[in-house]
């Protein structure tokens, strides 16, 4: 089979790829800072990711600790600082789920979870103590909230902080293996202190989770202090780099400052304050999910790479692999801009929750589209992988590392059911808001519209209106919504206990809430490609993604849209022709659009994604440096020199000398 030619592709370009880079980046200073930022990670060989996949365990942590001590030398030689521009692009390109320059080798990750958990819950006296010495790496931080029995639900967790009024100090414990903290990262044997959660106990009465300093280590040995036990939980599938750990508390004594007490402070005779809403020991968690979307959501495409290959290359002619890869280009655009939108709406509510006001809608929000977004990826991620071939059941291609990395995702900083059943119970409440005229956020206005019962298309052209396939996302959000919530008070009003009647709306919720942030992600694509309109070639373009991601999530979900009459079969044939139309349209521009997203060869690490299309020529090549081929030449020339009587055997697997004697 012919391989897809990318130069070709390249010169016929319908719009400037230096141009999307820029909108991508956010402008063009933002794009040269970028570069220049990652010219000089790519430059330093310390920062190498050349043999990666053929490190043990071991050799991958020590070379991530290598890295980001040496990563806090090479910020402080380029004379870059933690509030200028190049800070954002060093960490994006360092963070574990990111494509970058040092893309996720660098140790000490949660340090930063750490550091944002005091910014945001501590004090002004805590985050003056505190924030100096972990800035300057005078300690190592980690962030213990997760249980070995208790993950996203937060108020569940068994770890407790009894305050004993006597010597002004806070007693924490472990009381049984399931409070045991099970997977924070930088805990098995780097962090010195970590930020731990733990049920407040004042004279026998519970305040609830509160967050708390905890010193683990020696700052002088490294030992673990008193009543401490911590250590690493194992192999994992990936994230070999990564300190994951597991920590017990045994009358373990820390002073009164060190509960976090922007929010919630234990006076010295025992009295309990409270300064907002007990909801924002959240925060931290939200923050991370932010973070997330940034990045996870454009890496399988790009390592795929659409497997390029020669001139001649007809792969791309082939519509079912249009159909495998090409939604999946529409989508790392589409998630790329609700990322946008998530972080604007992150801003407000980091405003609001200054004011002491915490967000529900950007918990609703973060939690909902964590959860839509991995579960997206997970399954894109696999789809390139596939369409890939064998080759791309090869590590060397990055995909299987990646697919590990993402699948994670669906499970870390909240497992993805719950998380989608929390924005459930936010949509539930606004619905019943707005159905009683009752003012809610914007984000959700839509559930008070009143809208057609049936579509209004006519042709498979009017497909292509986004004003049609709006309308259609969010009748369908709505009437998912409705039915569910008219089925839960049902079964309110019949006698069965809340619980057990939400219990027995859940599958629904979850779908309810999966159709709300699809709606929004398609409002929102919409919405960008409307304000691109003096970039002509750009927005033609981002157009036809925008009608492709809209047109494959109802192609894919038929049955939502056709369940209640308001899409009809005819219609749906006319969805259908319209987006495999789209697949021959935006074909031509595939590889420019990836090429947009302005990774290197070296970020990606990749022998199947690279700019070039010379993959078979680099599997080959890097198969060469496995240890396995070097052992095998080994023993052929260990042979050999036997046979011959030389004394000396050259060791190619250590690069060392040794003399045989006999």
């Amino acid at each position: 089979m012919a391989l897809l030619g990318t130069s070709k592709y390249r010169q016929t370009a319908s719009f400037s790829v230096e141009g999307l880079t820029t909108l991508l980046d956010g402008g063009a200073e933002h794009t040269r800072v970028r570069r220049a930022v990652v010219e000089v990670i790519e430059r330093d060989p310390v920062f190498s990711r050349e043999n990666q996949y053929f490190q043990t365990q071991n050799e991958r942590y020590e070379a991530a600790v290598r890295k980001a001590v040496h990563l806090q030398k090479k910020m402080h030689e380029m004379g870059w600082r933690e509030d200028g521009p190049e800070f954002i692009y060093i960490y994006s390109t360092t963070c574990a789920f990111s494509p970058g320059q040092v893309a996720g080798d660098v140790a000490f990750l949660l340090h930063r979870v750490f550091m944002r958990s005091i910014s945001v819950l501590g004090s002004d006296e805590q985050v003056a103590k505190w924030i100096p010495l972990a800035t300057k790496h005078q300690l190592i931080g980690s962030y213990a909230q997760t249980e070995l029995g208790h993950g996203t639900y937060l108020q569940g967790l068994e770890t407790t902080a009894v305050f004993d009024t006597t010597t002004q100090e806070f007693i924490l414990n472990t009381p049984k293996i399931s409070a045991m903290k099970w997977w924070p990262g930088d805990m098995g044997r780097s962090a010195t202190h970590t930020v731990v959660f733990a049920q407040l106990y004042v004279r026998g009465k519970c305040y609830g989770v509160h967050p708390f300093i905890v010193q683990i280590r020696s700052l002088q040995d490294h030992s673990l202090c008193p009543g401490i036990t911590a250590g690493d939980i194992g192999p994992k599938m990936n994230f070999e780099h990564i300190d994951n750990g597991y920590l017990m508390l045994q009358n373990v004594r820390i002073p009164r400052e060190n509960m976090l007490n922007k929010f919630c402070e234990v006076q010295p005779d025992g009295t309990y304050i409270r300064r907002g809403s007990q909801k924002i020991n959240y925060f931290t968690m939200t923050t991370v999910r932010v973070s997330l979307l940034s990045d996870e959501v454009i890496l399988p495409l790009m390592k795929s790479k659409l497997n390029p290959g020669e001139e001649e290359a007809k792969i791309l002619d082939y519509q079912t692999q249009q159909e495998k890869l090409l939604p999946q280009l529409a989508a790392a655009y589409a998630f790329h801009f609700v990322n946008n939108y998530l972080h604007k709406l992150f801003d407000r509510g980091y405003k609001e929750i200054q004011e002491r006001n915490f967000n529900s809608a950007l918990h609703a929000s973060s939690s909902g589209f964590k959860a839509m977004l991995s579960q997206y990826c997970t399954a894109g991620v696999e789809i390139c992988l596939r369409a890939c071939g064998g080759h791309g059941y090869s590590l060397l291609s990055g995909l299987p590392s990646l697919y590990t990395k993402i699948v994670a995702s669906c499970i870390y900083e909240g497992e993805n059911t719950i998380l989608l059943l929390q924005t459930a119970r936010f949509l539930v409440k606004c619905f019943a808001a707005a159905s009683a005229g009752q003012p809610v956020p914007q984000s959700v206005t839509y559930l008070a519209a009143v809208k057609p019962g049936k579509c209004p298309a006519k042709n498979k052209l009017d497909f292509l209106n986004p004003d049609i396939y709006v309308e259609a996302y969010q009748h369908t959000a709505i009437r998912l919504l409705s039915s569910t919530a008219a089925k839960l008070q049902d079964l309110i009003q019949s006698g069965v206990k809340k619980h057990e009647a939400w219990n027995q709306c859940t599958v629904q919720l979850v779908q309810a809430a999966k159709a709300h942030c699809h709606y929004i992600t398609v409002k929102n694509f919409v919405e960008t490609v409307e304000k691109l309109e003096n970039k002509a070639g750009i927005q033609k373009i981002m157009k036809h993604l925008c009608d492709l991601f809209a047109l494959h999530g109802i192609f894919s979900n038929a049955g939502l849209f056709l369940h209640d009459g308001y899409i009809s079969g005819a219609q749906m044939d006319m969805i259908t022709a319209s987006y495999l139309d789209l697949l021959g349209v935006i074909r031509k521009d595939a590889v420019p659009l990836v090429d947009a997203f302005d990774f290197t060869d070296k970020s990606l690490n990749s022998a199947l994604g690279s700019y070039d299309g010379n993959i078979y020529q680099r599997l080959y090549e890097w198969a060469q440096k496995s240890p396995t081929n070097q052992q095998v030449q080994l023993l052929d020339y260990s042979l050999a020199n036997s046979l011959l009587g030389r004394a000396e055997i050259i060791c190619f697997s250590f690069n060392q000398s040794y003399t045989d004697k006999s």
